[in-house]
């Protein structure tokens, strides 16, 4: 199933990295914070949205760092997405 964001959505998914302690110990999920880094799957046409012209900043392929408790979690095919109006992205890593 493919999922095509409306408007100034976005569509990403967590970036997903092991992270370790200082001294070697693995943390589990549980164990750690909700991430905020993700990869953009889907992007919006942009358009006019509220009354405002939004140009569409980011592109698919790209890494973002989105606000903490920022867009709508959903399962697609087994995936967790999450969608985040553009405005939620912070930051683009390059």
């Amino acid at each position: 199933m493919k999922v095509k964001p409306l408007g100034d959505r976005v569509v990403i998914k967590n970036v997903e990295n092991e992270e370790t302690t200082k001294s070697g110990i693995v943390l589990p999920g549980s164990a750690k914070e909700k991430p905020q880094m993700a990869e953009v799957l889907a992007v919006g046409p942009g358009g006019m949205v509220d009354g405002k012209e939004v140009k569409m900043e980011v592109s698919v392929g790209q890494k973002v760092i989105y606000s903490k408790y920022a867009g709508t979690e959903v399962k697609i095919d087994g995936e967790n997405l999450i969608l985040v109006r553009q405005s939620d992205i912070l930051a683009v890593v390059e």
